[in-house]
């Protein structure tokens, strides 16, 4: 009986620390306000498609999308590019990947498919999902892979597109508007790697047609936000005319009235959560604010050749004001277990981030 009493006391003790040190009993994600939408953003999602055994975390991201797409009333998903993390290699370095360009688009077209038929999702390219060449930016198998009809929830909202790099017309370059369910127009502009000054112009040109005026716009890119929430001027890639994110701030953004949100991936330091996030608001030409978000997972979960990044997302819901927006940080993969449902949240103030579209 002494020694049980014994055993109890040392259970009390250990449960008392856990509490004093912050660890909290796990919550389910819901809506904090039932009248609230939500949205879905992913990070890069290049390095789980990299290595075959990463790939199950990807699709339990996107499994976990679809099955609390009525309990979180989830009417849209935002992925920020890097969709492979190389587009035209044909062998494997089992090091750094073991699935070749071919198996890492099929793997992201096939996780992505779970959501098919069900929400829209919006899709901006990333570096990785192209080739190089004479200071250009030449053939993604993008197009291939995420045609036009690949969902038609996403092609009901379609509404222009123009051409990539190689003058075919694709959703690398397109605008989709949609309404939300307190009645709010969105228009969201999504935009390939490093935008070429025709694809700004062209931008620019669809958000200042008269009839999207009064439209809350989300752009879309993939390198706009460094870790330390500054827009990136400049970047190492072989473009003659790219637009880094100073760039579209200065053609693009600033000069919009109606651009409210930038959505942007890119930037990832190894195991280090404060190098895969930035956050920047600024006012628009007009005295409007504009909020800038960089979100990425990649090198979590063991590095550059990790997990692919420990199946982290963020949540936005969106308030029945209509004008607030609280984002949250989650990981379907660590929730999915009794095990490591503590750590499912991220609660930094630099993971947990409310804004207003005032």
């Amino acid at each position: 009986m002494k020694t049980f009493r014994c055993l109890l006391c040392i259970v009390a003790f250990i449960i008392a620390g856990s509490n004093a040190y912050g660890q909290q009993k796990y919550q389910k994600p819901a809506l904090s306000d039932p009248n609230s939408w939500s949205a879905i953003l992913f990070p890069d999602i290049q390095s789980y498609v990299k290595f075959g055994r990463n790939q199950p975390i990807l699709d339990l991201m996107t499994a976990w999308v679809q099955e609390n797409q009525q309990e979180l009333n989830i009417r849209s998903a935002f992925f920020v590019g890097d969709l492979v993390e190389q587009n035209d290699i044909v062998d494997a370095a089992p090091a750094r990947h073991n699935q070749h360009a071919k198996q890492q688009w099929e793997a992201s077209a096939r996780s992505l498919s779970k959501l098919d038929g069900r929400i829209p999702y919006f899709l901006c390219t990333g570096n990785h999902d192209y080739s190089y060449f004479d200071g250009k930016k030449g053939r993604s198998q993008f197009k291939e892979h995420f045609p036009v009809d690949k969902n038609y929830k996403t092609r009901e909202l379609l509404k222009h597109v123009t051409a990539n790099s190689d003058g075919i017309p694709t959703l690398e370059n397109a605008a989709y508007e949609f309404v939300s369910p307190h009645g709010v127009d969105f228009l969201v502009l999504s935009l390939e790697f490093a935008p070429r000054d025709t694809v700004v112009a062209w931008a620019k040109k669809i958000v200042s047609l008269p009839k999207y005026r009064n439209h809350t716009v989300i752009l879309l890119t993939h390198a706009y936000l460094n870790a330390k929430n500054e827009r990136i001027v400049k970047a190492n890639y072989p473009i003659e005319d790219g637009n880094y994110g100073e760039a579209l701030w200065e053609k693009l953004v600033k000069p919009s009235s109606n651009i409210r949100l930038v959505l942007c991936g890119h930037v990832a330091a190894p195991d280090d959560w404060r190098g895969h996030v930035g956050f920047s608001t600024d006012m628009n030409s007009a005295g409007k604010k504009v909020h800038q978000m960089m979100f990425n997972a990649q090198a979590l979960g063991g590095g550059w050749h990790g997990n692919g990044g420990d199946g982290w997302l963020r949540i936005f819901e969106f308030m029945p004001d209509r004008k607030t927006v609280k984002v949250r940080t989650f990981s379907p993969f660590f929730a999915i277990s009794p095990t490591t449902q503590q750590y499912a949240w991220q609660t930094e103030s630099f993971n947990e981030i409310t804004f207003s579209f005032e």
